[in-house]
């Protein structure tokens, strides 16, 4: 019997083909995305030391829909500006073994467009 692979299986393989060539430093930390059907998560992370710099979350910033596009939008804008707290004006983007597509994209052109260098 073959065992059909869920979509989710799928995507962290999908991920972890792209971590092989992407990790974040401290000089030039990673912007990671996730998102599921109700929230849209991003974390700027180190992985040289194993630190999450800086967060935001759909959830976090209480937002009603956090499964839409003006949502992914309103977490990119808050994350730039986290980071320019942060002093952290450059980030190398994963997007977590989804699409460059939707939510993915509306949350990187947001973070792009307050400022913070993809």
């Amino acid at each position: 019997m073959i065992k059909k692979e869920s979509r989710n299986s799928l995507r962290q393989i999908r991920h972890k083909r792209i971590r092989k060539n992407i990790s974040g430093t401290s000089v030039l930390p990673r912007l990671n995305v996730f998102r599921s059907n109700n929230e849209i998560y991003a974390q700027v992370i180190d992985d040289e030391k194993g630190v999450t710099l800086v967060s935001s979350s759909s959830r976090s910033l209480k937002l009603e829909n956090g499964g839409n596009i003006a949502a992914a939008q309103k977490v990119g804008k808050d994350i730039a500006e986290k980071c320019k707290k942060a002093k952290i004006n450059k980030v190398v983007f994963d997007r977590g073994g989804y699409l460059y597509h939707g939510r993915v994209s509306a949350l990187a052109d947001a973070a792009r467009e307050a400022g913070l260098e993809i």
